[in-house]
């Protein structure tokens, strides 16, 4: 099982970046896949989640109207859309595949150990 975060780099404030997240080794389609992110010295905190369909999605406060998230099953790969970037948005993201296959209803934000395979992060820096 592996997931492989990309897409991060150094954007100005107001600017967009398209986090792609490839996975293998098991079949995406069966599983909710999240996006969490980690800022210098701080927690780990999740970001957005979407349902193995990718008929459901779900944002944090912090993101939510500027995010999107979305996925292509047939090409094992989950995006997400970041717009109107602020220097708060500045951290390492992660994709993260739940433990749990074919799940229907989940809380918000949800606990850490309900996903049990990570990707290795990507960076985002926004900054003028």
């Amino acid at each position: 099982v592996q997931l492989q975060a990309s897409g991060g780099g150094l954007v100005q404030p107001g600017g967009s970046l398209r986090l792609s997240c490839a996975t293998s080794g098991f079949n995406v389609e069966y599983y909710v896949i999240s996006w969490f992110r980690q800022a210098p010295g701080k927690g780990r905190e999740w970001v957005s989640c979407i349902s193995f369909s990718g008929g459901s999605t779900y944002y944090s406060d912090s993101v939510d109207g500027r995010f999107t998230t979305s996925r292509d099953n047939a090409e094992n790969t989950v995006f997400l859309q970041m717009n109107s970037l602020k220097p708060e948005d500045t951290a390492v993201y992660y994709c993260a595949r739940h433990r749990a296959t074919y799940v229907s209803s989940f809380s918000t934000p949800p606990p850490l150990d309900e996903y049990n395979y990570w990707g290795q992060g990507t960076l985002v820096t926004v900054s003028s």
